[in-house]
């Protein structure tokens, strides 16, 4: 199953560091009947991008960057925690999420920067690294 965990770029290089994200707070898809699989996915994204708004708001010195990572994780360590939106939900991981089952991650273009600051996300779409470039996201940021 497809995990979105919400982060920063200050979360994102202690994944980097330590191997392992903490997936306590995760959204995932549950596409009602006749919905999209594939717009569920981008709601349950979006669902991240907005809890990630929340870790900014605890970390002001966190660049002004949402983070989501995008993790397959196996059905039996995740746990519904119920509804947040049409055809999305809120899970719980059960173990650590291992460096190696994350699958992308979605982070905002850094012109985005002033926009978040000032709590206007919805005009910025989140743009898609593979996993390979991570390190790359960490150090353009100085994390």
């Amino acid at each position: 199953m497809y995990v979105f965990l919400p982060s920063t770029i200050p979360g994102l290089a202690d994944v980097l560091a330590t191997g392992t994200a903490d997936g306590t707070t995760a959204f995932a898809a549950d596409p009602r009947p006749g919905a999209d699989d594939e717009e569920a996915g981008y709601d349950a994204m979006y669902a991240a991008a907005e809890a990630s708004l929340e870790l900014l708001a605890a970390d002001p010195d966190a660049p002004r960057r949402r983070v989501v990572l995008a993790a397959v994780m196996p059905d039996q360590v995740v746990e519904r925690r119920g509804g947040a939106g049409p055809n999305v939900v809120r899970v719980s991981v059960t173990q650590p999420v291992s460096y190696k089952k994350l699958a992308s991650a979605h982070v905002d273009d850094e012109a985005a920067a002033d926009d978040i600051a000032a709590g206007d996300a919805e005009d910025h779409e989140l743009l898609w690294f593979a996993v390979q470039e991570l390190r790359h996201l960490v150090g353009e940021d100085g994390a």
